[in-house]
């Protein structure tokens, strides 16, 4: 079945760039969320992104304009009706993501293929949640998704060869780059990395050096283009703690153990970026 349609569930950062995505690809996009006003703004964050590559000569004002067209908002589940594939992309609780697909399940088509866009739970257990989990799939979208090329496609117990085979060749269509992970908590990436910026936000913890100083020797000494704290604070403070709670949780290894400061940083308010303040001030 080709895939003209696309409906996004969740219109924050992760599915307004998954609709900028798409819909600069020529796909039709139904972006919903939980009222009118936020599905607007995830349009309106499109907006804001593609006058910034116009104004960097990346794409024409034509291109803009048509893209936009394409997307349509909504706070109505009803509009994710026709299409061909359903992306939830909406924060990290189990609970909340199989709820999702329950109250989707009677309105998707019978062919459509569903995905979530999670960075950690499992997809077998969401899949779980629909009649047709043959169908169902992790599309994992990195952040800021118009800029990353990396797509995890993560199969579930019961994903099958057909439904794999497509959204691998449709995140090509997009001019990203997939790679196939089984479902396992933290799939490839994210297994790895996250560890990592929680070990960065232990040693600051911990006095032995300056969040400046811990970045600067990872960047240098690692050839990394941005340190792990700074990366924290673009990721969200509050969606590392929640994998990485998830990973503690799935794994029953201390190493996943969340930093307290972690968590209080969280409690605080201090999300990263996002929210003018994390590890740093923004």
């Amino acid at each position: 079945m080709p895939i003209r349609t696309v409906g996004i569930i969740g219109a924050g950062t992760m599915g307004s760039g998954i609709a900028q995505v798409f819909a600069t690809a020529g796909f039709d996009v139904v972006l919903t969320d939980v009222s009118e006003a936020a599905a607007a703004r995830g349009v309106a964050a499109v907006a804001d992104n593609l006058e910034r590559l116009v104004a960097r000569a990346k794409i024409s004002a034509e291109d803009r304009a048509a893209a936009l067209r394409r997307i349509a908002a909504s706070s109505r589940h009803e509009e994710l009706g026709p299409a061909d594939l359903l992306i939830e992309a909406v924060p990290e609780d189990a609970e909340l993501k199989a709820g999702i697909f329950r109250r989707i399940d009677p309105i998707a088509r019978p062919e459509a293929i569903v995905a979530s866009n999670t960075s950690s739970v499992s997809i077998t257990r969401l899949a779980s949640a629909i009649s047709h989990p043959d169908r169902f799939v992790g599309l994992h979208f990195f952040n800021p998704v118009p800029v990353m090329r990396l797509v995890e496609v993560v199969r579930g117990l019961r994903t099958s060869d057909a439904t794999h085979d497509a959204v691998e060749a449709l995140v090509m269509r997009l001019g990203k780059t997939p790679i196939t992970a089984k479902s396992s908590p933290g799939f490839v990436v994210n297994r790895i990395l996250l560890p990592m910026l929680n070990e960065a936000l232990f040693v600051l913890a911990e006095g032995n050096a300056e969040a400046a100083d811990i970045d600067e020797g990872m960047k240098l000494g690692c050839n990394h283009p941005i340190g792990p704290l700074a990366l924290a604070d673009l990721i969200g403070l509050d969606v590392l703690l929640s994998v990485m709670r998830t990973l503690h949780k799935e794994m029953g290894d201390p190493k996943y153990r969340p930093a307290p400061l972690l968590g209080e940083l969280v409690a605080a308010g201090y999300l990263g970026r996002k929210s003018g303040r994390g590890v740093y001030r923004y």
